[in-house]
């Protein structure tokens, strides 16, 4: 069996002493694939799911979500929040400090912060 595959491991070719992967890094690694390079929710795998991602590029949607929203959906998954149970736990692969970084980016991409 495979262990769960983590931000950590998979940047770890960075040389020794390399900064934390930054926010977008970590995006890029995980979640581009269905929220799309641009975080506009055009990613590859949106052709195949019934329910488009969410369009981090999308002000008013996004500032209604808080901090500890979008957290706990990263970590534990859509059906955390009440919302589609295709967006995967990332608790596996992220650390918490992790997850605040992508948080962070989050809020860069739709230039806002929570209401």
């Amino acid at each position: 069996m495979i262990g769960a595959v983590t931000a950590a491991g998979i940047l770890a070719a960075s040389p020794a002493g390399a900064e934390e992967p930054s926010g977008k890094q970590l995006y890029d690694l995980f979640c581009t694939q269905c929220h799309g390079v641009n975080g506009d929710g055009w990613g590859l795998n949106t052709g195949d799911i019934r329910v488009l991602p969410r369009d981090h590029t999308e002000k008013a949607e996004m500032a209604a979500r808080t901090d500890d929203h979008l957290f706990k959906a990263i970590k534990h998954g859509g059906t955390a929040v009440n919302k589609s149970n295709l967006m995967p736990a990332w608790d596996a692969n992220m650390t918490d400090a992790e997850i605040r970084r992508v948080v962070a980016y989050l809020r860069e991409l739709c230039d806002c912060s929570a209401d």
